[in-house]
């Protein structure tokens, strides 16, 4: 039964939803406000919409952002790109594809936007060497860390709001989410050589001058290295281990932050300033939207909904999950189509009387890889588009849809059979 103020609910949920489509008004901005109109029709007290707020995803988000940008500060980032690059002869395909790679495995530890934001800075300076587009590459840079993404806890805002909701743990995503991301990736990496190997030809000098860089040289600050690699190690560890000592992920991250701001010798204002607020508060916003479709029934009747299309069979219920959250995520940003996803997946679970543990997974792979679709997919496709914008190489949502929508729906295939077989033969 729907609440008498379901449909406001609603009403305010899609308006929202909309303009954070059009890319009219930030969506920080208008989630927001979406939250306290939320509040102001009293579709929810303030203490209750404060409840739906998920503080370990934002925990875990703001204690790895600050752990990353004291990390930043060392030059180990630059350092691995310009390695990279030689161990290939500066060739430029080559070098595409190790970036594919060091985006991908830097995105499953690291949060995907923070890899972005690190490697697409190394991508235009290697290229401006090269003489040649970057375009190609940071498309490649985009799709790869939303693969790699998804492999991990906290590689991706939505695997990180998935794990905060359930429960499920750093362990639980790399045991059932590696085989499928692996997959993917290496289908994913040789396709982009078929389609970029005879556009990215340079002349034996130009691949010199890649190979006189020296990449030692990025390194600025031994000791901060050291102790930053010290606790990232120390923080990963932590992930692995923190469902038996009975430890959310977001203290192991917090915990890890506090410890090297302690140790790094550098004053808080400094690093809190390079963390994505903007991204936390929208975040904010978003939890609050969802609460009132939570609140009012609309979760419910949609759980609902679901349960007589598929009459309960787990089958179609994980191929609806999965290619609902692909083309979903492709046109509208992942972020807010999952924290609508995951109080209806429970629903589901609850008026079905079912193990759902399946869904969260293909829940995952559908909205991260899904978000590959589109130039506005997911938040690392946005952050680099505006990124190549600035630096006078916008990459159109026409060029970016012909190479990477395709790519995402073979993904998505390949995700399909892996649900399958993993679990519900």
């Amino acid at each position: 039964m729907l609440a008498e103020n379901a449909g406001l609910a609603i009403g305010i949920f899609v308006i929202v939803y909309a303009i954070i489509v059009s890319e009219k008004i930030h969506r920080t901005k208008i989630a927001l406000l979406g939250a306290i109109v939320v509040i102001l029709f009293n579709i929810m007290p303030q203490e209750e919409a404060i409840s739906k707020i998920d503080f370990n995803t934002l925990g875990l988000l703001i204690g790895m952002m600050v752990i990353v940008a004291i990390t930043r500060q060392t030059g180990l980032f630059q350092y691995l790109a310009i390695k990279a690059a030689k161990k290939v002869k500066g060739n430029p395909v080559k070098i595409m594809i190790v970036f594919f790679w060091l985006t991908a495995i830097a995105s499953a530890f690291l949060d995907n936007v923070t890899t972005v934001l690190l490697l697409t800075s190394i991508t235009f300076a290697i290229t401006d060497v090269l003489g040649i587009s970057p375009i190609p590459f940071l498309v490649s840079e985009i799709i790869a860390s939303n693969i790699g993404g998804t492999g991990t806890l906290i590689g991706d805002p939505p695997n990180i709001m998935i794990g905060g909701a359930t429960g499920l743990g750093f362990n639980d995503f790399i045991i059932n989410l590696t085989i499928p991301v692996v997959g993917v990736g290496i289908v994913t990496s040789w396709l982009f050589y078929l389609i970029y190997k005879k556009d990215l030809v340079v002349t034996k000098e130009t691949q010199n001058k890649i190979m006189s860089l020296d990449e030692q040289a990025f390194i600025t600050n031994q000791i901060l290295l050291r102790k930053s690699l010290a606790v990232l190690a120390a923080v990963i560890i932590g992930f692995v281990l923190h469902q038996a000592f009975h430890y959310e992920s977001a203290t192991v991250a917090m915990g890890g932050a506090a410890l090297l701001l302690l140790i790094s010798g550098i004053e808080p204002e400094e690093i809190f300033h390079e963390v994505e607020w903007n991204t936390i508060f929208f975040f904010i916003g978003l939890f609050i939207l969802v609460g009132g479709l939570e609140v009012t029934g609309v979760i419910k009747m949609i759980a609902q909904w679901a349960l007589d299309v598929t009459r309960g069979n787990m089958v179609l219920m994980n191929f609806l999950v999965l290619w609902l959250s692909a083309f979903a995520s492709a046109f509208i940003d992942n972020i807010p189509f999952v924290a609508t996803m995951i109080p209806l997946i429970k629903s589901m679970a609850e008026l079905g009387h079912m193990d759902v543990t399946s869904l969260w997974w293909t829940l995952s792979l559908g909205a991260c890889l899904g978000g590959n679709g589109t130039i506005i997919g997911a938040s690392a496709n946005v952050v680099v588009s505006s990124i190549a914008a600035a630096h006078g190489r916008p990459i159109s949502f026409k060029y970016y849809f012909k190479i990477a929508f395709p790519l995402m729906i073979v993904s998505i295939l390949i995700s399909n059979i892996y649900i399958y077989l993993a679990y519900l033969r």
